[in-house]
């Protein structure tokens, strides 16, 4: 049906409740805000949903959660794997309607006779995760937007081992939830008949607990978080989300007992009211935590997003500015610190492996061999590192260590299947007190690093498209691209271009193509002669093209020139 007839069909059949139906009519002469809210289904993704919240086929609902959740059931009825006494484990943050969405989600789950999981309280990504494989459940639900503006709202799904739906599962999910026509197949239980039955169940305690526990044994010097955990000064805060407690609790368990937290931002806040982007990547996040750390004298300053699977950091360098890290530079810190002192003191398994993202940082490569561990580069998305890690535990061939991506996630064991915020946050701070026994903070400590390996710098431009004709731009601006071979960009012998779509690679200096192993990806991917190297993506989650650079240099000054230059190049050739 066109935008009308869908419209028209959401407004007059009984199955949509009085409170959708009277949101629609308030629109009912604005023809563009129905085409945009029917024009077609919110699609379930290969990470499930997101949107705007809102009444309408292309909006965040209770309606369109039941949909996906009805497809998801469909599909785990289906697998010969289901075991009766397997459920499924939900976990929502405090974004508007994410208690609600996920419970609609545990009664249509209930509804298909399978045991739903709730968590009794807000609950960060990770420790859904965990939760997937502590309870033995067949699948996992979260409902968050991450760090996306207040007005959004969104679906993750997860599978058994506790990372996000792989391919193909993503795609047959997908198909399950395409096939259903009609609102009225979607089966809902009663909740208290589901609780009778133990249909609907209440996350036990003992699960958050083990989750804490498990975070904390990430801790490898507890000598070094004892001796200096006392003396580090932290500004902490959660961005009105759900790392306030776990976050907390694990600082303070661990021994660090200076930690000053935001008091705006401590309690849950839908609309995001101090900051209206919650995104620790953007510096404007930090705005209040640098007021604080003013006050206090920190000595780090750490944000976690709304559902604490990202992190961000600010360190306070030798002259006492505060210094904004970039993903990129966290996460040499902390594969740099891993490493090196699970060497030392004799935990470094032999078979190490690093993982990490084909937009990130190259210097981890470098880290990498230093200490005898394996690196591995995958695709965008912290899923593609939850596999590697399925993959080394099934083969035995490498024990996973650490892997992260720029976009400021990352996972310092294998306990759970994507980024954890609440982990890193505790890794980072005993890092921090780390270097502040040795007379040094975080920045002198990269420093160190970069003296060592070379200097290393990245950065990234984003490109919106939005509104309906958005994808179409996006997906023309990528097929111009691919019909392109450039042997030179701004003065740079191009050496590889890599399509990911087509799962081939050009060695531009010899003529040839060879085949790429990673999984198929609308990427494409640029390396020049200079230690220089770009990549254009679409986003997986909000209608952008995003271009990554990454350069190498062997001075810091050297590293900045190198960036600029390339992104300017670069920006001249994408816009041609």
């Amino acid at each position: 049906m066109d935008y009308i007839e869908s419209y028209n069909y959401w407004l007059n059949d009984p199955y949509f409740d009085e409170a959708t139906k009277n949101e629609l009519r308030t629109i009912s002469d604005d023809a563009d805000e129905i085409k945009e809210r029917f024009h077609k289904n919110l699609e379930f993704g290969t990470g499930g949903l997101r949107g705007v919240i809102g009444a309408g086929a292309n909006r965040m609902n209770i309606h369109t959660v039941s949909k996906a959740t009805q497809g998801l059931c469909n599909y785990i009825l289906k697998q010969r794997d289901y075991k009766k006494e397997m459920g499924v484990v939900i976990a929502y943050d405090s974004r508007r309607f994410s208690k609600e969405f996920a419970e609609r989600a545990a009664l249509v789950i209930a509804g298909n006779g399978i045991k739903a999981y709730v968590f009794p309280e807000l609950t960060p990504t990770p420790a859904l995760s965990f939760a997937i494989r502590r309870l033995n459940c067949i699948s996992g639900i979260v409902i968050t937007a991450s760090h996306n503006p207040p007005e959004y709202n969104g679906y993750k799904a997860y599978w058994s081992d506790g990372g996000q739906v792989p391919y193909p599962r993503d795609e047959e999910i997908i198909n399950e939830v395409d096939a259903i026509r009609s609102f009225s197949d979607i089966v809902t239980a009663d909740r208290a008949a589901a609780e009778a039955g133990g249909l609907f169940n209440i996350v036990p305690r003992y699960v958050t607990d083990d989750y804490i526990e498990t975070v904390k044994a990430q801790c490898i010097n507890k000598n070094i978080v004892s001796d200096g955990g006392g003396s580090l000064k932290i500004v902490y805060t959660p961005l009105n989300g759900t790392g306030n407690a776990p976050v907390r609790r694990v600082l303070r368990e661990l021994g660090f007992a200076n930690v000053y937290v935001v008091p705006e931002q401590t309690d849950p806040d839908p609309d995001f009211t101090t900051i209206g982007y919650p995104n620790p990547e953007d510096p404007k996040a930090f705005i209040l935590a640098k007021k604080l750390a003013a006050e206090t004298d920190a000595d780090i300053l750490i944000a976690t997003d709304p559902d604490a699977d990202r992190v961000g950091v600010v360190a306070k360098t030798s002259g006492g500015e505060y210094e904004h890290l970039s993903g990129n530079m966290t996460g040499t810190l902390i594969v740099n610190y891993i490493l090196s002192q699970k060497k030392a003191n004799g935990t470094l398994p032999s078979d190490a492996a690093v993982v990490s993202t084909i937009v990130s940082t190259k210097i981890t490569r470098g880290i990498a061999g230093t200490y005898g561990a394996a690196y591995f580069d995958v695709l965008t998305g912290f899923k593609y590192i939850g596999e590697k890690i399925k993959e080394f535990e099934a083969s035995g061939a490498h024990t996973y260590v650490f892997g992260f991506e720029e976009s400021f996630g990352y996972l310092p064991g294998p306990y759970a299947r994507d980024k954890d915020g609440v982990a890193t946050a505790a890794l980072i701070c005993e890092i921090a007190a780390h270097y502040k026994l040795r007379g040094m903070t975080l920045s002198d400590g990269l420093v160190e690093i970069f003296e060592k390996y070379g200097y290393y710098k990245e950065s990234t431009v984003t490109v919106t498209h939005g509104g309906i004709e958005g994808a179409a731009r996006i997906a023309s601006i990528m097929n111009k691209l691919r019909g392109r071979y450039p042997e030179t960009i701004g003065g740079r012998a191009v050496t590889e271009i890599r399509d990911y779509k087509k799962s081939s690679a050009r060695n531009m200096r010899a003529g040839t193509d060879h085949k790429l192993t990673l999984p198929v990806s609308d990427v494409l991917y640029y390396e020049t002669d200079d230690d220089s190297w770009f990549c254009v993506r679409p986003s997986g989650t909000e209608p952008k093209i995003k271009i990554y650079f990454g350069v190498r240099a062997a001075t810091a000054a050297g590293a900045d020139a190198k960036i600029k230059s390339l992104t300017e190049d670069a920006t001249a050739f994408l816009d041609e």
